[in-house]
């Protein structure tokens, strides 16, 4: 049975958090109001059509028409307001669809008073088909309860009109010309109509059960994507979004780029003296501070390692100027750690190391979990030379590569020619003081 429910209805999902269903919460509430603004939009159509048009039934003293219309217009404007104030309960909702297909039957019951004709007279009204609209209008809430409320109400409010107009039993006919060319009624043709509109509640209540599991599902993933792009670069989340396939690990792209590398100086040393909820507040506060800095400059953080950041520029989004960006990346890093305080009252002193070249942006791992990230020999560099920070007892070490293309806008000491470990060949080094224009 769940198989065949699956085939009618789609797949179920399963539990869903509070969140997402708060979500869903305030989608209907919206869609309430939605719904009010075209039953607001019908009636006031209904009461220009009404001025408008002749009025046949001239001369009978019985008109209930206007006051119809003009409670309804009033219920419609109460409900649309209260709409707007709360989230309408169930029950409101309930009641306000029992009242609509109770003001429509009442209208069509009582045409036969208004024209002086026999109660079977105003079965053959198309006011009936304004049925349809009520319960087509009950879909925009993805809400399938209200739609059957609606059929259902429907159906019972027609079948008594029927059975108000049969009770002189000497109407019924089964002569279909004689029912359409006098006031008889063919109960046949009644039952079809409840039977349509049955059928019609039927399929939009199935297809609605099939779009609210779909949405449910939908709004449950984009709800976890949108909390997933807090854990990889939102770059990174645009491009899996684009991408005509699927990822796979080893997919990757050769760029020139430049890496920053930064780490925080000391960091066992005090992270021994703070509490763990001291301590992840140092870190949040320090990395929100340094990670305003990276996207001001249109630096991407790839990776986050213990207090260590893993930042680019120009792999996963375009940055022409890369190597100037990363430098003044790290400068103002430098001047956030000089001038500010983090946690309780901590000084976080920063290191830093900058490499120009190419590197392999990509994902790597299995099939399974894969993580987006960059490697190449210029990753290495970049956090060889942080660390060599120690040894000549600087803040920022860039390589020739990333000076030269910053085209002396940055005041730089030449340190020499460093072999960096993991590297072979050695590498011209500076350390850059400031920026100078």
């Amino acid at each position: 049975m769940s198989k065949l429910g699956d085939f009618i209805f789609g797949a179920a999902g399963g539990p869903l958090p509070a969140r997402v269903r708060q979500t869903i919460a305030i989608e209907e509430a919206r869609a309430e109001i939605l719904i009010g603004w075209v039953q607001l939009t019908l009636v006031a159509f209904f009461v220009v059509l009404y001025s408008i048009a002749p009025k046949t039934s001239a001369g009978t003293p019985f008109m209930p028409v206007p006051y119809i219309l003009a409670v309804y217009l009033a219920f419609s404007l109460l409900r649309l307001a209260v709409a707007y104030l709360w989230r309408l309960p169930n029950w409101f909702v309930v009641v306000s669809i029992v009242t609509d297909i109770g003001l429509l039957m009442v209208l069509i019951w009582s045409f036969h008073l208004q024209y002086q004709q026999p109660p079977p007279f105003y079965l053959k009204a198309p006011t009936l088909l304004y049925v349809f609209i009520f319960i087509a209008l009950r879909s925009l809430r993805f809400n399938p309860a209200y739609v059957v409320a609606t059929g259902l109400a429907a159906a019972a409010g027609w079948l008594a009109l029927v059975c108000y107009a049969i009770s002189d039993m000497t109407v019924i006919t089964r002569d279909y010309v004689d029912y359409l060319t006098s006031n008889r009624v063919l109960i046949g043709g009644e039952i079809d109509k409840i039977i349509s509109i049955l059928l019609v509640t039927a399929v939009l209540t199935v297809a609605l059960i099939r779009a609210r599991r779909l949405l449910m599902r939908s709004v449950a993933d984009a709800t976890m994507a949108r909390d997933m792009t807090r854990f990889i670069p939102p770059e990174v989340a645009s491009h899996i979004k684009t991408a005509d396939q699927a990822l796979k690990p080893g997919d990757g792209e050769v760029k020139t780029a430049s890496v920053l590398f930064c780490d925080i100086e000391g960091f066992s040393t005090f992270s021994e003296r703070l509490a763990p909820d001291a301590l992840m507040g140092t870190l949040n506060a320090y990395f929100a501070a340094v990670s305003e800095v990276v996207e001001r400059h249109g630096g991407v953080i790839t990776q986050f390692q213990g207090d260590a950041l893993l930042v680019t520029f120009n792999a996963a989004t375009a940055v022409p100027d890369h190597a100037a960006c990363a430098l003044h990346t790290a400068v103002a890093i430098q001047d956030i750690v000089r001038h500010q305080r983090f946690g309780p009252g901590l000084v976080l002193r920063t290191r830093c190391g900058i490499s120009t070249g190419e590197l392999v942006a990509g994902v790597i791992g299995t099939n399974e979990r894969m993580i987006a990230t960059v490697y190449g020999d210029e990753v290495n560099v970049a956090a060889r030379l942080e660390q060599l920070n120690k040894t000549y007892g600087t803040s920022v070490l860039a390589t020739d590569s990333t000076v030269s293309l910053a085209a002396d806008r940055f005041d730089c000491r030449p340190i020499g020619a460093v072999t960096v470990r993991g590297r072979a060949a050695p590498v011209d080094i500076y350390a850059v003081l400031a920026v100078s224009r």
